[in-house]
């Protein structure tokens, strides 16, 4: 339904209330909208009955621990990549095993290795693997150096 001014005056613009805008809700909560909802709260409290200070110093204790569980969460995550990239960079010179797409194990000598994805891949042979398909790993058979 669009609605035009009934005045002659060209300063005024139809608007289309037919157009529905959109919003992707947020599937998380941060502490924006934390402050928000506490914000909120205090502004619509009842003035006869505030609020008690000791909820209120019990949300804002919430937050500040739900910035900290982000935080550790994040950091967790970090270690994580780390150790995946450490565990990689480890099998090179090793025979690994490791299952290719086509569901035949397959083994090798691990020769390099690429931190270009979220999953570092592991080159070997001519094949670059992703390290959580490797099956197993066993040392790389000496070589006589006569």
């Amino acid at each position: 339904m669009t609605i035009t001014s009934i005045v002659g005056n060209s300063a005024y613009t139809p608007i289309d209330l037919t157009t529905e805008t959109t919003r992707t809700p947020s599937q998380s909560m941060d502490s924006e909208v934390f402050m928000s909802l506490l914000v909120t709260q205090l502004q619509n409290q009842d003035p006869s009955s505030p609020m008690d200070t000791n909820e209120m110093l019990a949300q804002t204790t919430q937050l500040a621990m739900m910035e900290k569980i982000t935080e550790m969460t994040a950091t967790n995550q970090e270690n994580f990549s780390l150790q995946m990239r450490i565990a990689a960079a480890a099998l090179i010179g090793q025979q690994v095993a490791y299952t290719a797409s086509d569901g035949t194990e397959m083994t090798g000598t691990a020769t390099a290795v690429s931190y270009a994805g979220p999953v570092p891949q592991v080159t070997v042979g001519d094949k670059s693997v992703a390290l959580d398909t490797i099956s197993g790993v066993t040392s790389a058979p000496a070589t006589d150096a006569a």
